[in-house]
């Protein structure tokens, strides 16, 4: 029987996201842009009077940040419903007319942040004296903008090094035409010996395959592939770097990780104790895979084995009323503004549930300020499915909280903390499936979940996050990059967190080609820190800290007033402590014996 994608007038209305709330119809957004248009374009009046006086600063920004938060609102409701439908040729073209809004507002509001940087902060502290509102609204967004003062170029090296800049951070953009567009692999053969063509996107389906022989097809052929793209994609990966570097001797930083991290004003102490407190307690990783390899009764574990699960994978299937009751039940331990929150999301239809033509795939959460956050699923009925709901609405409610109570300027929080939210709603899910499993095959199911997410983002972003840093600090001392420097560290590291548990097949060197991340500016550490940070709270919740539970939700509250670490801080969570990341490295080892236990 075939089965055919639901167009999307097909699909429930009950199941679809109602974007009526942002806006009543199409005509209400396309005069909002219109209106919008105009605004922008009065802004340049400010830009010889913005700091004759407090009160024409305080005009200036308010005006800038009234129509930042319309443009805001604007592209929730044009990237909403182009995403729902890609082939409506009629939301292409609004998306379109959206992304020319912003183009000319980043155009004309461009001397805002120039001309304030051509004063002293002390200037802006006098304007303090005479207008309350000034500083009660605005001291904490201006003080941020002039603590990166000192890393500014004059004027015109600014305009020169922007007018670069594209040119200088190119290599993502040809990096993922190569990997998107040109590569091309050759087919694996299945236990059926039926043919199939191998991609980046199924090749996780068959690296995780019963079948040994498939899997190391699967590893092989991907490998090889990369392998003969080694020195393309080395000169992308290196010329991104001295990009970066170039550009972080230029302003004067330390280096360019102190660079990546001084935005959040993170210390680079907390990713390098990150990676020392990580390599130092390699060992239930270790274990992990010596167990693994004992499940699969194999004589030896090699790299394309470490993927295939331990237990037989008869998914059970949800439908989405039994995930949301199952994730109202799993999240009730946060109280009931929390659960209050998650009710008005489902029942306010800010969630976008079933696949449809065209529809973007994966999920996400979006928002705007003073507006419901929505979301974004392709649900099939899977516990995947059922962990990124509750990711996404982890996201929803951090963000539901931060604006609330915060004024727009600071109602953004950091990417370091963002993870956090998301991560603790998945853990708390795991935590109430494994309480309420029918079964021990049901139980083993979800520990194992949580076994290879630990290894995902805790240690092997780890992994990441050493191999970044050495390559940057490898440029920094003048040397060049090189494919075959590249593919040397990275297998020299693979040793380093395999030890003798996996036998190191010599073409997981080239494995840091298919890693797109490198090309964030040291990103990945934020994984790692994040599931950290979130074991550490979930733990402390689900052992009857109220305390801790009450200073969360507050935590989902601060917005950007306050730097992530400080936020952090808030709750007792001390980054720059390895007692945090030992922490979750310790719960991934009370995971693993409960799998064993269940198991032997």
């Amino acid at each position: 029987m075939e089965i055919k994608q639901k167009k999307r007038e097909e699909i429930e209305e009950k199941y679809k996201w109602d974007l009526s709330s942002i806006y009543k119809n199409d005509e209400e957004f396309l005069k909002d842009i219109e209106k919008l248009s105009q605004s922008i374009k009065k802004l340049k009046k400010f830009e010889k009077t913005i700091m004759q006086s407090a009160q024409n600063l305080y005009n200036c920004l308010q005006e800038y940040m009234r129509i930042d938060c319309n443009i805001e609102k604007l592209y929730l409701y044009s990237h909403c419903k182009y995403d729902q439908d890609t082939s409506n040729s009629t939301y292409q073209k609004y998306y379109g007319k959206m992304m020319n809004l912003i183009n000319e507002y980043e155009k004309e509001s461009s001397f805002i942040i120039p001309t304030l940087m051509k004063y002293n902060y002390k200037d802006i502290e006098k304007f303090y004296e005479e207008s309350e509102k000034l500083k009660d609204e605005y001291e904490i967004y201006l003080k941020g903008l002039y603590r990166n003062k000192k890393y500014m170029l004059s004027e015109t090296e600014e305009k020169l090094l922007s007018s670069i800049s594209k040119a200088m951070n190119n290599s993502e953009d040809i990096y993922n035409l190569l990997t998107n567009s040109d590569f091309s692999f050759d087919y694996i053969t299945l236990e059926n010996k039926e043919k199939v063509e191998l991609t980046d996107s199924n090749y996780s389906i068959y690296i995780s395959s019963k079948n040994r022989n498939v899997r190391k097809q699967a590893f092989d052929l991907m490998y090889k592939t990369y392998k003969n793209h080694k020195d393309s994609i080395a000169k992308c990966l290196s010329s991104f770097i001295e990009a970066n570097v170039t550009i972080s001797k230029l302003r004067g930083y330390k280096n360019a990780l102190f660079e990546a991290l001084y935005l959040e004003d993170i210390d680079t102490s907390i990713y390098n104790n990150l990676i020392n407190t990580v390599t130092n307690n390699i060992t239930p990783l270790i274990e992990y895979y010596k167990y693994k390899k004992k499940l699969l009764n194999l004589d030896e574990l090699h790299m394309y084995d470490i993927y295939v699960s331990t237990i037989d994978e008869n998914e059970k299937i949800y439908t989405y009323e039994q995930a949301k009751d199952i994730i109202l039940n799993a999240l009730q331990v946060l109280g009931d503004d929390y659960i209050n929150a998650i009710k008005k999301m489902f029942n306010e239809r800010c969630i976008d549930v079933y696949n449809n033509k065209g529809k973007t795939s994966g999920a996400y959460s979006t928002d705007a300020y003073n507006q419901n956050p929505f979301i974004l699923l392709n649900f099939e009925g899977r516990f995947d499915d059922v962990s990124a709901l509750i990711h996404e609405l982890g996201h929803s409610v951090h963000t539901y909280f931060s604006n609330k109570n915060n004024i727009y300027q600071y109602s953004r929080y950091s990417i370091f903390v963002a993870e956090v939210a998301s991560t603790v709603n998945e853990l708390l899910l795991s935590h109430y499936m494994i309480k309420n499993a029918s079964n021990k095959d049901e139980k083993k199911f979800i520990l194992n979940r949580l076994l290879e997410f630990y290894k995902a983002s805790l240690f092997k972003q780890t992994m990441f996050a050493e191999f970044e840093k050495n390559i940057y600090d490898y440029v920094e001392n003048g040397e060049i990059l090189t494919s075959e420097f590249l593919c040397d560290e990275y297998y020299k590291l693979n040793e380093k967190y395999f030890k003798d548990s996996v036998i190191l097949d010599e073409d997981i060197k080239y494995e840091w080609e298919r890693v797109p991340h490198f090309y964030y500016f040291f990103y990945v550490f934020k994984y790692a820190t994040s599931i950290s940070a979130a074991t550490y709270i979930t733990n402390e919740i689900l052992n009857g800290n109220t305390k801790m539970r009450d200073d969360y939700l507050k935590f989902l509250s601060l917005g950007s007033t306050k730097f992530p670490v400080d936020e952090l801080k808030e709750i007792g969570i001390d980054m720059n402590d390895s007692k945090v990341i030992k922490n979750a490295i310790d719960y991934f080892k009370e995971i693993l014996n409960e799998f064993k236990a269940l198991n032997d």
